[in-house]
């Protein structure tokens, strides 16, 4: 017993190739982290002790006055309002019209099928930048009076939500499609013998066995949508009207910036990805290997 015992507690030798593989992991992860640690470490400090003293130097102060007035001065609470407006509707649309793209695609045998998936993936293919022109005129030409507060789908949420709908349904449906693959085909069998529509198939069957997947998109989507400067900046012309990451521009002045500051507001307005990843860490990092362990 005492030479199994030994044996059992000899330490295993450490490779050298292990070692460097930590330190190169180590060097990543510190890489990776440092824009957003020198970020904080700035935000941290007034603004008239760096221009003294400049960025690269040991702080006298350190205090977080910087945050409540980006706070303040941007009103964030307004521009979170409005980015929330925008980002439940898209998210809740992308998943429900791709899920529904998904199911056909899969759970029934058309020989369009292939085709089908292949148009609304071919949409995530196509750079954002080359449709910006003729989406734009489009956006001023389409009138909803009484729809929108602009009368035009330009300059209103609802023009956010159906681009993001739009640009982002391909992806939903090519990984819902290929988990709703990996189902057993018997259950669809079964539930159509037992008279089961086509609708009660869908949604009371095969969507409920797809939440880790439904899950997994919706942390996903609402990172990328809540993130998303680009189309806010081309479709909203009117500043009440913008998402969150557009009122950092609240912070710039016209004759001066402070970077101090900003960098105080650009933190604020990580915090809310911040909470839904870690809040959905789990189904996050499923998401990226969606599909990997199914059969």
């Amino acid at each position: 017993m005492s030479t199994v015992s030994a044996l059992g507690k000899r330490r295993t030798p450490v490779r050298p190739a292990r070692i460097l593989l930590h330190v190169f992991l180590a060097g990543t992860a510190l890489a990776w982290l440092a824009p957003l640690l020198w970020a904080v470490f700035s935000a941290l400090r007034p603004y008239s002790e760096t221009s003294a003293k400049g960025y690269v130097s040991w702080p006298d102060t350190l205090n977080f006055d910087n945050f409540t007035h980006a706070f303040q001065q941007s009103d964030m609470l307004h521009y979170f309002g409005n980015t929330l407006i925008i980002a439940v509707p898209a998210v809740l649309l992308t998943l429900f019209l791709s899920s529904m793209v998904a199911f056909y695609v899969s759970r029934f045998d058309f020989r369009v099928n292939l085709a089908l998936l292949l148009v609304f993936t071919a949409g995530n293919l196509l750079p954002q930048q080359v449709i910006i022109t003729p989406l734009y005129r489009l956006y001023l030409l389409t009138d909803l009076p009484g729809i929108t507060a602009s009368g035009k789908l330009y300059d209103s949420a609802l023009g956010l939500v159906l681009i993001h709908v739009a640009f982002q349904s391909g992806f939903c449906a090519f990984v819902l499609s290929n988990y709703m693959r990996s189902l057993p085909h018997e259950l669809t069998e079964a539930a159509l013998v037992d008279g089961a529509s086509v609708w009660r198939l869908y949604w009371q069957i095969t969507l409920p066995l797809c939440k880790p997947a439904m899950a997994a998109l919706a942390t996903l989507l609402s990172i990328w949508i809540y993130n998303d400067f680009f189309w806010a900046l081309v479709l909203i012309s009117t500043g009440e009207n913008m998402p969150i990451t557009s009122a950092l521009n609240n912070l710039s002045g016209q004759y001066f910036t402070d970077p101090n500051l900003v960098a105080a507001g650009a933190l604020l307005t990580a915090i809310p990805t911040l909470v839904v990843y870690f809040v959905l860490q789990r189904q996050f990092v499923s998401g990226l290997t969606l599909g990997s362990n199914k059969g």
